[in-house]
This record gives C-alpha cells, structure tokens and sequence, in this order.
C-alpha cells in the first residue's frame, strides 16, 4: 500500500497530456500546396499542464502533475525539466511500451503558430494508475485536454476528488469540438473556467452573441468564475459579484505557444493569494507578455520578478 508523503502536498495539480514541443522557426505557415523553410529547431518540454504548473512552480506554489511517459529520450527531458522546475514526481506514471508524446509546432516570423499532436502514452491512462492519497489535499486541480481516452479517467477522477478542491479547467480546442453535452460532466464539477474566445463561441456554437453574454451564460449553469483569453485584445472575466476587462501588455513576441497556459498560472497564483479578478486578470496578462518573449517555457517569470512587478 502506498503511503502519502505529506512532503510532497502539492497546492496545485495538473491533470493533462504530457508532451516534447518540436518547435520549428519558419519563414511562414504554409498553406494546402504550398511551401515554407525551417529557419531552426529545437525540442522543449510541453503540454497544456505541464505549462501551466511549471509555471506555478516557478512562482513559488508547490505543485505536480498527472501525466505519462515512456521510457524513451522524450520521456527523460520531460521528467528533467519537471525536477530541475521543483515540481512533485508524485503523480507521473511511467509506461512499460509506447513513446511519450510529441508535439510539432511551426512558428511564423509573427509568432502565429500551428500545431500537430501525436499523443504517445498520454491517451493510456486509466483510473487505477492514479493514487488518491497523493491528491486528496491539494487546493487546485487543473485539467486540460487530451487526444483520447485519457478523458475519461479525468472524468472518473471527478468522483475522488475532495469536495474543498477547486477544479479549473482549461478545455483547449481539443474538448471544446467535442461539444457541451460531452465536456458537461467536466464542465458541472468546474470553478474556474479559463477559455479563448474562439472556444467560447465553438461551445455554444454561437458566433453572433457577445462574448460577454455567453461567458455570463456558463454563470448561469454554475461556473463560478469564467475567463475568456483574447489574446492582444485582453482578457475578459466574470463571477457572480463583478465583471472586468484587461488589456494585454506590449511585449516582444517570439513564441505564443503556451501564453494561455502561462496566463493561467498567473491567475491561479493571484486567485490562491486571494487577489481580486481584475488584479487576477493583470497578473495573468503580465506573466503571458514575459512567456511570449521566449521558446516553451524559457522565458516563464519567476516568483522575484512577479514581486517586482506587483510592487
């Protein structure tokens, strides 16, 4: 039997599809029948989670992760970049076959990305792989998205989840395209919602109501906080006491892959220090312009330079 080690409580954890991004720098994202040129390469740890709690870890909240890798080149670099970030291995599982996933993504000259998956081991995790010991105290639990069928074993984890814990969920288009009645469970066990706009409005599949009114929408089926990412235009967030706009900040952009995770775990930092949602929203914004200037998590801040910036 294994034994908690309360060592390892973690404030956050993440619960999502762990990933090697190969990123590649191009002149631009070719189209159907067209070409492009890859200025340069290299391969950096990912995954929607992942982002987000190395991220948090990096601001000073103790965090770890479910996810799974193999045994394989890939499977290594995550694992090292998860320690060498200080996040808990606690909740990694290791896979006997398979590879561990990947991630190729192409980025403009812009900073406009495109992204194919190849899930690996991700979409082989099932309920009895994940110790309830090991996530019963934390605060958070943060899910995002994966390929398969990994879903649904989110899905089940639901039920073993204590009922202190927030659930923020961060769907991606992944689960947005599944439609609302297959993301519902999800969805009706869910706090903090933080989702693009894009993927609001696919959601409902509405394209003709104000973002405003539709995020107002998931207050109503219970959500108890909705932000809704804009990239350069900002970030709009509600709850059932106030509603606000932020602007984006102006940054030197390099790499947007990963900014709505980096965002996120600026936000979950201000909502664990209990700021209000603007000032939530501001750290949020502050963080992604810092993580946007560099490849992966490169240029993800760190709690020093947060203080900074809050001062």
């Amino acid at each position: 039997m294994e034994i908690f080690d309360d060592d390892l409580n973690a404030e956050v954890i993440g619960f999502g599809a762990l990933n090697v991004d190969k990123l590649y720098s191009v002149e631009n994202i070719a189209g159907a029948d067209e070409e492009s040129f890859v200025k340069s390469s290299q391969d950096t740890p990912g995954g929607s989670a992942a982002n987000t709690i190395v991220g948090l870890s990096r601001l000073g909240i103790s965090t770890s992760i479910i996810g799974k890798i193999a045994e394989d080149d890939d499977g290594e670099l995550i694992e090292y970049n998860l320690a060498i970030n200080e996040v808990f291995s606690n909740n990694l599982i290791y896979a006997d076959n398979g590879s561990t996933g990947k991630c190729l993504g192409f980025v403009d000259s812009k900073g406009d990305r495109c992204l194919y998956v190849d899930p690996g081991v991700n979409d082989d995790i099932v309920i009895d792989e994940i110790n309830p010991l090991n996530i019963m105290r934390c605060k958070i639990m943060h899910y995002t998205s994966f390929v398969g069928d990994s879903f649904k074993t989110q899905i089940e984890l639901l039920q073993k989840l204590n009922e202190d814990t927030i659930l923020s969920f961060d769907p991606g288009m992944l689960y947005v395209q599944k439609g609302f009645d297959e993301i519902k469970p999800i969805l009706d066990k869910c706090d903090i919602l933080l989702i693009n706009e894009s993927e609001l409005r696919l959601l409902f599949n509405d394209g003709v109501s104000s973002y405003k009114q539709l995020a107002k929408n998931l207050l109503d089926n219970g959500i108890s906080t909705i932000v809704v990412k804009r990239g350069s235009q900002g970030v709009f967030a509600c709850n059932n006491d106030e509603e606000c706009y932020v602007e984006a900040f102006e940054c030197d952009v390099v790499d947007t892959t990963g900014a709505g995770d980096s965002f996120n775990s600026g936000f979950l930092y201000a909502y664990l220090k209990k700021y209000d949602l603007e000032k939530s929203c501001k750290i949020g914004n502050w963080v992604a312009s810092k993580a946007i200037e560099g490849f992966g998590m490169d240029k993800f801040p760190k709690l020093s330079e947060l203080k900074k910036f809050i001062n």
